[in-house]
């Protein structure tokens, strides 16, 4: 059995806020940095896991044999390298990887100021009627 129950009047008057053309295009612009916040954490986690295999075949690596060569990753084919050539590209593509994560969390924290900003401004006019949280 469902119980009712009555809102008070003061919520009820709060949830009565009209919407107006630019309210909704804050939505909108709330809704679109959420979404691309989330695409961008996904791919952070991607990186992080890539930066991490990196790390152990750097560690994996210093235990190489000098005369033998060693299989790395280029693209989704592993190719017989010498060490050196393998640790330069190793390199190479550590700082690569590191500067996609700068760069991704540089946009994330652009993302998030602008998140912040717009739920204060609706939060502000609409309070307990609209949820910008997940």
């Amino acid at each position: 059995m469902s119980s009712m129950r009555l809102m008070p009047q003061e919520e009820e008057d709060e949830n009565n806020a009209e919407v107006t053309w630019e309210d909704q295009q804050r939505i909108n612009e709330f809704s679109k940095l959420n979404t691309r916040l989330k695409n961008i954490e996904g791919k952070l986690a991607e990186l992080k896991q890539e930066k991490e295999a990196l790390d152990d075949l750097s560690t994996e690596l210093e235990l190489a044999d000098e005369d033998e060569p060693v299989m790395y990753r280029i693209g989704e084919t592993f190719v017989h390298v010498p060490l050196n050539r393998a640790l330069k590209r190793l390199e190479r593509d550590q700082g690569s990887i590191d500067s996609q994560l700068s760069e991704l969390a540089d946009k994330a924290e652009v993302c998030e100021k602008g998140m912040k900003e717009l739920k204060v401004i609706l939060y502000a006019k609409f309070g307990k009627a609209i949820n910008l949280d997940e």
